[in-house]
């Protein structure tokens, strides 16, 4: 009997604990859930003592901001012997005192210097806001293990399924009216951007992505509704 119980709890949990595939169609639209168009946690190639966060949670950054740099106190150092190195180099071959291959040889350890610092450093690679940082000033941080995360949220994307049925009537550049939540009920006009090429069996459903501006940068993670019009359903073509 117990064994029976444990069985049962097991597949209400399993159920219980399952997302949904997706909502179905209503004449209000369909529910789906806002994403971030981009969601990046980076981490450093190796370990290292973290020397300086230039950013705190829910900062505004560039692409190529600089995020959080590594104590390199000893690679700066060799950088600046390399360059020193290969300037005696690049004289002394003018002297007829160097080869190409050694000024070659001095270039190339002078590269290798320079990304070894510039792998300390960790650049955004998007416009958006940080969303969590991992480490703190002095702490040790093991190669490839989470730092910081940043987060895109214009434009927003959003993942609704449509029935299969009306596979034929949604294309690529089509559009769709997204409505948010609140007493205003505010509205969009966003972009079909992908649809799925294979349905899920299970709901009779595609996968399609749309993607909306969202210049007063609501917070991704909102439920809307989603409205295809008819009358925009298919891309126009030129």
């Amino acid at each position: 009997m117990r064994n029976v119980m444990a069985f049962i709890l097991c597949i209400t949990v399993g159920f219980l604990g399952a997302p949904a595939i997706g909502q179905p169609e209503t004449k209000e639209g369909i529910t789906a859930i806002t994403i971030p168009s981009a969601d990046i946690t980076l981490s450093f190639l190796q370990a290292g003592r973290i020397d300086n966060i230039k950013v705190k949670e829910g900062d505004k950054v560039s692409a190529t901001s600089l995020l959080i740099e590594q104590y390199m106190a000893a690679e700066l150092a060799s950088l600046s012997q390399k360059k020193v190195d290969l300037k005696r180099l690049e004289s002394a071959k003018k002297r007829g005192a160097a080869t190409n291959l050694e000024v070659e040889h001095a270039q190339l350890e002078l590269n290798i210097a320079q990304i070894r610092v510039d792998n300390m450093k960790l650049l955004s690679p998007i416009d958006g806001f940080v969303e969590k940082v991992h480490v703190e000033v002095g702490e040790s941080a093991q190669g490839l293990s989470d730092v910081i995360r940043v987060v895109r949220i214009d434009p927003l994307w959003i993942d609704v399924h449509v029935p299969q049925a009306r596979a034929s009537e949604v294309k690529v550049g089509g559009n769709a009216v997204v409505q948010f939540p609140g007493t205003g009920k505010e509205t969009t006009t966003g972009k079909i951007i992908f649809v799925s090429r294979a349905a899920d069996a299970a709901s009779s459903t595609l996968r399609t992505r749309i993607e909306v501006t969202n210049k007063s940068n609501r917070p991704a993670g909102e439920s809307i509704k989603v409205i295809f019009p008819e009358s925009d359903m298919i891309a126009k073509s030129d």
